[in-house]
């Protein structure tokens, strides 16, 4: 397919319809966060069920990504593309009329399956329809607005949740949807690689979709089970060996679903490294910001969304900026700074403990944000621009899939992981708080017991009205150390990505042809 000037009438339709998709998607995601407080008391589920909910969606997609990327490749991006964003909008609708904890996990399944489709399709339509010279700035702005959706849906998300409407957060998705297929339909062209194989690699996608369910759902379990249960580690280590096993089965495939040897180029592993380490991070760093600031901190839910705007404004002014420094003088230094200052951010976030309420903003929370967001800004277009320029252009797809699923199953794994961990650290800090307080075994134990609801737990109802106060400040408490240590890793994790650009990241990429 012969590629198009970005400023082109064909180049704008094919970044309107990109980016109306990824919005959609990415918006869903933050906004969802920011609600979880109302949503949580809505269907009274538990901690735990909060943790399926995000990754029910992030589980599907992660699993199916890579397959979305290669048929798009193989049977044409702009039709794969389209019935990705009409699954996901089927999906979305049924989750805004679930009445039940199941029922909304099973749909968001359905949403993470139309994502698998949809999300590789809009960065493989501007890598294969805009001209090589004007990509990384088309990518660049790609990323500066989709990120500054991603970030502003908490704000909408916490409107609509202190609204009560926190179901609006799935039906808003539908007419972004509808523009994003008809814009498709009747201003983009197809493309696809005509010189591929129709095969499917089902083995693969059977394979670390079970994997991957096996790991989430055994570390979803160990806050009420514990880590000895044999629940817990047969399900981990039969993830592992199917882990393992997809790689064995991608190695030996005629048509894999993730080439290998696409791995052979140190900038593709070293950005999908990072891409691990970063997103990892910032998944978990913001979910538990998130909790804190309305569970804790006594924000109300549209005001912890606009705590993020500082970071709104930083990508709207230098994520397209950054675009068009690593089209100049290429990613790698870009790439070592910013996953570094972002990791700076969250680890000042880390220090913040109880505040008085939104008053206190400025000298607590805004600090880290400010920090954190400059160095996202400064990663994102430059990680895409790095992901897509060291592969030729019919691997794209399957490039951005691998790039995608990477970061999916980073935030699958933080959630399972930092989860269970967050429930741990809570019960144990609780533990010590409580040898203060006197009261019967009995009531201690009861009290222990609403920790899996982390930042929701309530007081028990037995306990005497004299030392519920009490209890309550040590909820507080226990839950902010929970939170240090979440964002204290979580920033450690933006160093180490850091580290991964600095070892392996050059500014010549090796094409694979």
């Amino acid at each position: 397919m012969a590629t198009v000037a970005l400023r082109s009438s064909e180049g704008r339709w094919v970044m309107v319809s990109a980016i109306l998709a990824s919005a959609m998607a990415f918006i869903d995601g933050t906004a969802l966060n920011v609600v979880l407080p109302s949503l949580q008391q809505s269907l009274g589920a538990s901690g735990a069920d909060l943790f399926w909910m995000l990754n029910a969606y992030l589980l599907m997609l992660a699993a199916l990504i890579l397959i979305g990327g290669s048929l798009g490749d193989q049977l044409g991006r702009k039709k794969i593309f389209m019935i990705g964003i009409l699954i996901f909008i089927a999906g979305s609708a049924a989750c805004g009329v679930s009445g039940s904890v199941t029922m909304l996990i099973l749909f968001r399944m359905m949403q993470g399956v139309g994502g698998a489709l949809m999300i590789p399709g809009s960065l493989s339509l501007i890598s294969s329809s805009i001209n090589e010279k004007e990509r990384g700035k088309a990518i660049g702005t790609w990323s500066a607005i989709t990120t500054v959706v991603t970030i502003g849906g908490p704000i909408l998300g916490g409107a609509l949740g202190d609204a009560g409407l926190w179901r609006y957060i799935f039906f808003i998705n539908i007419p972004i949807g509808l523009a994003a297929v008809l814009i498709l339909w009747f201003k983009v062209k197809e493309s696809r690689d005509e010189g591929s194989s129709h095969a499917i690699d089902y083995p693969g996608a059977i394979t670390i979709a079970m994997g991957l369910a096996m790991l989430t759902f055994g570390f979803l379990r160990i806050p009420a089970i514990g880590w000895y249960h044999w629940q817990v580690y047969t399900s981990i280590t039969l993830g592992m060996v199917l882990l393992i096993a997809f790689i064995i089965i991608e190695s030996k495939s005629k048509h894999p679903m993730m080439p290998l040897q696409l791995f052979t180029n140190l900038t593709f592993s070293g950005a999908n490294l990072l891409s691990f380490f970063l997103y990892a991070g910032l998944g978990a760093g913001m979910l538990f910001l998130s909790l804190n600031l309305v569970q804790v901190q006594g924000y109300d839910q549209l005001q912890s969304g606009l705590t993020f705007l500082p970071f709104t404004i930083l990508m709207v002014s230098v994520a397209r900026f950054a675009g068009a420094l690593a089209d100049k003088h290429g990613p790698r230094l870009l790439l070592i700074c910013g996953p570094a200052t972002a990791g700076l951010g969250l680890l000042l976030l880390s220090f913040v403990k109880q505040t008085s309420g939104p008053g206190e903003y400025w000298t607590t929370f805004f600090p880290g944000i400010l920090v954190f967001g400059l160095g996202m800004s400064f990663t994102v277009a430059p990680l895409t621009t790095a992901v897509m320029g060291s592969v030729s252009d019919h691997f794209s797809g399957t490039a951005s899939g691998v790039n995608n699923a990477i970061t999916r199953i980073a935030n699958v794994f933080a959630n399972a992981i930092f989860g269970a961990l967050a429930v741990l650290i809570f019960s144990g800090a609780l533990q010590q708080e409580l040898k203060h307080i006197p009261m019967k075994d009995k009531e201690k134990q009861a009290v222990i017991a609403s920790a899996v609801n982390l930042g929701n737990a309530k007081v028990p109802a037995g306990v005497a009205a004299g030392q519920k106060l009490a209890v309550e400040k040590t909820y507080y408490s226990s839950f902010i150390s929970a939170y240090a240590f979440i964002l204290r890793v979580s920033a450690g994790l933006g160093f180490l990505a850091a580290l991964m650009a600095f070892i392996f990241i050059r500014n010549v990429g090796v094409k694979k042809e």
